[in-house]
């Protein structure tokens, strides 16, 4: 369990799925694929929804978005809060981060997840939430980097190898202090800098986000092979 503290935090999660996917192809956005019986939305919600912590989760989706509606009614009765996304995922998160302000205390913490990560662990959110409990800033889930990195020039050819001891593949959730996080995405983006996550954003503000390990299998379905992958995953039941 978190440690305890005179003042009683809250943990919130933030789901960016405005994003229309165009990597997969087709004309469904890959978070409405369909993945062991429901969608990819669906299984990463419901894991969220499965953590005893989250106290509540903000979506993010398209104005013009015409899937959610169906799915809508299967989370009838759970803190769920629906917010639009904005031009890059940066923007959306901060209109869900913004929508917090309205009610959560700037010293609550929120965990930005992925909607596209369907197979992250419960077990792996838990271990996050209880490792950074305590922490100024926050961190995020991440692996460590398992292949031999190289450098190319623009002709494509190598310049180097990169020494990969001190590399790692960061994942979602990322757990920041709200009041915190937003000060950092609007500094990003008052400096154009459109932060493809948040830690850089943190880094940006002179924070040192911590690194939790997770597990390799926390992938981001971005190519149709990614679904076939996350359902070879699934198969272990492991997310709740």
């Amino acid at each position: 369990m978190p440690a305890a503290s005179a003042t009683v935090l809250k943990y919130w999660a933030v789901v960016p799925a405005a994003g229309s996917g165009r990597r997969m192809g087709g004309d469904i956005p890959k978070q409405y694929l369909p993945l062991q019986g429901s969608t990819v939305l669906e299984r990463t919600l419901n894991t969220l929804f499965a953590c005893e912590f989250i106290e509540g989760v903000v979506l993010v989706l398209s104005p013009e978005d015409v899937y959610w509606p169906e799915i809508a009614p299967r989370f009838s009765g759970k803190n769920l809060m629906c917010v639009a996304g904005g031009d890059e995922r940066c923007h959306s998160v901060l209109n869900a981060v913004h929508h917090l302000c309205g009610f959560a205390a700037a010293h609550d913490w929120v965990l930005v997840h992925d909607a596209a990560r369907p197979c992250v662990r419960a077990s792996d959110i838990t271990e996050l939430i209880e490792t950074l409990a305590d922490d100024i800033c926050g961190g995020l889930l991440g692996v460590p980097a398992a292949d031999t990195m190289k450098r190319l020039g623009e002709d494509g050819r190598i310049e180097g190898t990169i020494d990969r001891q001190a590399l790692w593949h960061a994942q979602t959730p990322q757990m920041f202090r709200l009041g915190l996080l937003q000060a950092a995405m609007e500094h990003a983006i008052a400096q154009d800098r459109l932060v493809t996550d948040e830690a850089s954003a943190m880094e940006m503000a002179g924070y040192r986000p911590c690194m939790v390990r997770g597990h390799a299998d926390n992938i981001k379905i971005t190519v149709p092979s990614d679904l076939t992958l996350a359902e070879f995953y699934l198969q272990g039941h492991h997310t709740v």
